[in-house]
């Protein structure tokens, strides 16, 4: 396979995907994702919010609660935060896979603020509409000498 971080490997596999879908499953998504690489829609890197997102030690966290959102496909339940120092913004909620691509569909219920180990502030997020939810369409995912990776094209509205 090629370099994730080779052009027109991305293109390739993000018109795979479309056409036959990436075949990525909740139980593949399951872990701490770190970013490493942003890229335009036209698959050109972007490396200020990179490095932005990556000194921020952005991570998105998928765990299976165990039940299904809604009836919605199988339940995940997400952490996406930022951090600086000790001092992190976290938003978590449900998430669930949608169609034969598949898309990681999310609705980030709460927020909060912590410091080192104590709860700053919290607080509930409304609802997207139905269909409104932010998501990620899921383009590959694999292993190499760098560990585990996961490409994905995300959406918010």
């Amino acid at each position: 396979m090629s370099d994730p971080g080779d052009r027109a490997w991305l293109l390739e596999l993000e018109t795979r995907s479309r056409r036959y879908g990436s075949g990525i499953t909740g139980q593949q998504l399951t872990g701490h994702w770190r970013l490493v690489d942003l890229w335009s829609r036209e698959a050109r890197p972007q490396p200020a919010p990179a490095r932005l997102l990556q000194a921020l030690q952005a991570s998105l966290e998928i765990q299976p609660p165990g039940r299904e959102e809604g009836g919605k496909g199988a339940g995940l339940e997400l952490r996406n935060s930022v951090r600086l120092g000790a001092l992190e913004l976290a938003f978590a909620g449900p998430g669930w896979l949608e169609g034969r691509r598949p898309l990681l569909r999310f609705h980030f219920a709460g927020m909060q603020l912590k410091l080192g180990g104590w709860q700053l502030w919290q607080r509930s997020l409304p609802a997207a509409d139905q269909g409104g939810e932010p998501f990620f369409a899921l383009i590959g995912a694999g292993r190499d000498d760098q560990g585990r990776w996961l490409l994905a094209r995300g959406r918010c509205p």
